[in-house]
């Protein structure tokens, strides 16, 4: 099989819709997701800082999951909406490259991200008379800080490694964007080493802060049984069942993706599944955030009150 120079030629994303009038309306209902997605979460960020009431630690980790999630959609949607609308599913060696570190960094520190929420909740309800000191406004930016970072070096590192890897089969990713697992099969050597790093760093990046965010709704959900008060009691339940939404939303599909061996998947299914964590979370996250939450409806009321009364 001929080899093609990696440097100079295009990848080929075969895409996830068909090219006919069933694609052109399944495109336009994506392109409606995407819009209402860019809306609430940006909305949802700029929410959290017009608001005095809403700048404590809780709110403003909950302000980068929504910035996370606004750049998680952004890198899929725009080029795969593009690609339909232009007939062309190339993209260029480098664009393939800015779009697996911006998906690998977002996915990476949105998992990081969830873990420190949910050690906000377990503080604040587990143990609220110390919640000042652990969850102070310097340790919640140092925990920003961390996740941004380390997600960051490890997309880099692995965006680096995938794109120096030698491939020389068919530069047909069967993908709507370009993904770590899909490029492997396009590699003309045995990848098992690489593969076994992808899965230990899902492990690291996914599945430990999962089994952390579990064991700390556990001791949550006990403490919470155990409260006298029925509004205390119902505030926390509803916050805490929120989070775990939203958790379950995000980590279900990743962790069926990524540490399923490559012999039990198939495309189709993989394409299924990232639209649910790339296009439909983003959508979702702030919808469940604003409809369950009754200090965001206050603060969106307050906020369009100020704006109201600017105008009067």
């Amino acid at each position: 099989m001929e080899k093609w120079n990696q440097t100079l030629n295009d990848f080929i994303l075969l895409g996830l819709l068909p090219q006919n009038q069933t694609g052109l309306l399944l495109l336009l209902l994506i392109i409606f997701v995407f819009v209402l997605a860019c809306l609430g979460n940006s909305g949802m960020t700029v929410l959290i800082f017009l608001d005095p009431r809403l700048h404590t630690p809780m709110y403003f980790l909950l302000s980068q999951l929504s910035l996370m999630d606004l750049m998680y959609i952004s890198t899929t949607v725009p080029k795969m909406a593009i690609n339909f609308l232009s007939g062309q599913k190339s993209i260029s060696f480098l664009g393939c490259g800015v779009q697996m570190f911006f998906f690998v960094t977002i996915a990476c520190s949105e998992g990081l991200l969830l873990a420190s929420m949910a050690y906000d909740r377990f503080v604040a309800i587990c143990h609220p008379l110390h919640y000042p000191i652990h969850m102070s406004k310097s340790r919640c930016v140092k925990m920003i800080i961390g996740t941004w970072t380390l997600g960051s070096i490890h997309s880099l590192g692995y965006t680096i490694s995938t794109l120096h890897l030698p491939y020389c089969r068919s530069r047909a990713i069967n993908h709507f964007f370009c993904e770590i697992p899909t490029l492997l099969p396009l590699v003309c050597m045995d990848t098992w080493v690489y593969e076994y790093s992808v899965f230990g760093s899902t492990i690291v990046f996914l599945l430990l802060p999962f089994i952390g965010i579990t064991a700390s709704y556990g001791r949550v959900l006990f403490a919470v049984f155990c409260m006298r008060s029925k509004e205390g009691r119902q505030k926390a339940f509803t916050t805490c069942s929120t989070h775990l939404t939203v958790v379950t939303f995000y980590y279900a599909p990743f962790v069926y993706t990524y540490l399923r061996p490559r012999s039990l998947r198939s495309p189709t299914e993989d394409k299924s599944l990232a639209v649910f964590y790339t296009i439909l979370t983003p959508m979702l996250n702030p919808i469940i955030y604003s409809l369950r939450n009754k200090e965001v409806l206050g603060a969106m009321g307050r906020v369009c009150g100020m704006f109201s009364s600017r105008k009067t």
